[in-house]
């Protein structure tokens, strides 16, 4: 980060520190509000895609359980947790269980696969595992999670979406089988990321953010000579962490790592927020595509307001930003039939899956919704 804009981050940081009591003046959303839009925008998405098992076309045919899809159903599976009428999470829980079937509870390539897209399956798999022990269910994401733990190879998350996609995969494994070596393996392939992945790793620690892969290490610039913090990029790695720390045993050696990753991070977004509540596609340069963006901002709210719900944050900081942001995507962001606007398509930098508009269409809508629907399940829980 350059001086000038290291400055203006810590102004913007000061000033909304002080004014926290003043934007705080948006309330937060009823839980019956909340969960409204949780189902408008998810029972869209199940009218659209009745077989969970039909494949995907865009630029090609693709199966569904690829990580977009994955993703959908890391946030339908926390809207299976929150809903207290039981035939809606009936509905949402054989949905879920079709679409493992539709794919015998497999990975898209296979068990021999190493590509942390192909395991993010595995989040779902795991959990309806253990709402029902059925062995054919978390049979071959362990297989192929086993085949990386007993490899000395540790340099596959080369891109820090892969974070999210298989971090709580390890994690889940680790303590449905009480077994701390899927927990020593995802820190060695986290510490690759991290520390050694385009010469010194993806986290920058001044900044507190991640390069999203090693196209994106210094010397690269964003327009405004800033470095590129790509959002959503940023967005899944808060998730990751979420998602591991909510499960990773306390005395780990690596939690308390992780937890600062995490504050550090969210600390870092508060200064960058922008007026109306969203975040940019790049965090450090509006004017590089700048405009709302729906899913780094579900993501961050996902991370704020868990950390706010599990006491690890200040309250009194974050839950303002929580609700501006919630509150500016449920406004802006959602349409009546409950389509999702402002969600950037796939990619790995600003200018993809580019023009993002409230109408605009996304080459995928899947990852998104799950997105939402993630941040969706922890705003349910805030209290007044």
């Amino acid at each position: 980060m350059n001086n000038s804009f290291r400055l203006k981050a810590a102004l913007c940081l000061l000033i909304f520190v002080v004014s926290a009591g003043q934007i705080s003046a948006q309330k937060l959303p009823k839980q019956k509000k909340v969960l409204k839009v949780m189902r408008q925008t998810n029972e869209y998405f199940m009218n659209k895609w009745p077989d969970p098992g039909k494949s995907i076309i865009t630029n090609r045919e693709r199966p569904s359980n690829i990580w977009t899809r994955g993703v959908y159903y890391e946030g339908l599976m926390e809207l299976y947790r929150i809903d207290p009428k039981e035939s809606q999470k009936k509905v949402y829980y054989d949905y879920a269980v079709d679409w493992g079937n539709k794919h015998n509870w497999g990975l898209r390539n296979g068990i021999k696969t190493r590509n942390a897209d192909d395991q993010a399956c595995g989040q779902t798999y795991i959990d309806l595992y253990l709402i029902d022990k059925k062995e054919e269910r978390i049979k071959d994401i362990k297989a192929s999670i086993d085949l990386m733990v007993n490899s000395p190879k540790a340099d596959d998350w080369d891109w820090i979406d892969a974070l999210q996609m298989a971090m709580p995969v390890y994690t889940r494994l680790g303590v449905v089988y009480n077994d701390t070596s899927y927990f020593r393996k995802m820190y060695d392939l986290y510490a690759f990321s991290k520390y050694k992945h385009g010469g010194n790793g993806l986290w920058n620690p001044a900044d507190k953010l991640w390069w999203r892969d090693k196209d994106f290490v210094p010397p690269y610039k964003e327009p405004n000579g800033e470095d590129c913090y790509w959002s959503r990029g940023n967005g899944w790695v808060v998730a990751a962490l979420v998602r591991t720390l909510d499960m990773l045993p306390k005395t780990d050696p690596h939690y308390n790592e992780y937890m600062q990753d995490y504050k550090d991070m969210l600390q870092a977004l508060l200064p960058i927020q922008r007026s109306d509540g969203f975040w940019n596609v790049s965090l450090h340069d509006p004017t590089h595509f700048g405009g709302k963006e729906t899913t780094g901002t579900a993501l961050f709210v996902y991370g704020m307001a868990y950390g706010i719900n599990k006491g690890l944050i200040s309250k009194e900081i974050y839950q303002p930003v929580v609700i501006r942001a919630w509150n500016a995507m449920v406004k802006d962001a959602v349409h009546k039939n409950g389509f999702l606007g402002y969600v950037q398509g796939t990619g790995k930098e600003p200018k993809d899956g580019q023009p993002v508009s409230y109408t605009s269409m996304p080459d995928f809508e899947d990852y998104g919704l799950g997105c939402f629907l993630l941040a969706g399940s922890e705003v349910y829980k805030m209290k007044k």
